[in-house]
């Protein structure tokens, strides 16, 4: 067994259907992060990620997006507004926030709220996402409620999306909130 204690990963460990000096050890990128963990204010940003042709057409495929804008180069460039195609803003969502996306395994997503595309996003723009944890609510009896705001930049520092992601988030002392909760 290893001497050094897991920071990351305890509560996702020792499945029952695998060795057990595999199970006892840590995951790696699975996060044990409880309700108390998550500070107000805290700021973090990605790496980037470079949206290619392959990535938008992938992704338009999958959710069988068409549309002329996102699909016809032919439209895009001689009929649409920008003069070339965009990607999908259901794509600029999901790749966004999973640049900034944790594997934590006490956290569970409740929704998203506020969600803006301010500015379109084009075929080899470079995103990154700024994550800011907004606030902290007791909720229910074994879950607290997290707010936090996704910022996702194009290129140098233009804003293209905007949203608010609502998870509720295990306790790591229930009882520190028994009669602070909503529900």
């Amino acid at each position: 067994m290893d001497e050094f204690t897991p920071t990351v990963g305890v509560s996702s460990t020792h499945p029952a259907d695998m060795p057990d000096d595999h199970a006892a050890l840590p995951v790696w990128n699975a996060e044990n992060w409880f309700y108390e963990d998550w500070p107000v204010g805290q700021r973090i940003r990605s790496l980037r990620r470079t949206i290619g042709e392959s990535d938008s057409h992938l992704f338009n495929t999958l959710v069988v997006d068409i549309h002329p804008y996102v699909q016809d180069q032919m439209f895009a460039e001689r009929e649409g507004i920008f003069g070339r195609r965009l990607v999908a803003g259901a794509f600029v969502f999901s790749a966004g926030l999973g640049l900034v996306a944790t594997n934590c395994v006490n956290a569970f997503s409740y929704g998203y709220d506020k969600l803006r595309f301010i500015k379109p996003v084009f075929i080899g723009d470079t995103i990154y996402t700024l994550r800011t944890n907004m606030e902290k609510v007791p909720r229910y009896k074994d879950l607290g409620l997290i707010r936090a705001s996704y910022q996702v930049f194009k290129n140098e520092g233009e804003l293209v999306l905007y949203c608010e992601h609502l998870q509720t988030v295990k306790y790591q002392n229930p009882a520190d909130f028994v009669g602070k909760t909503e529900r």
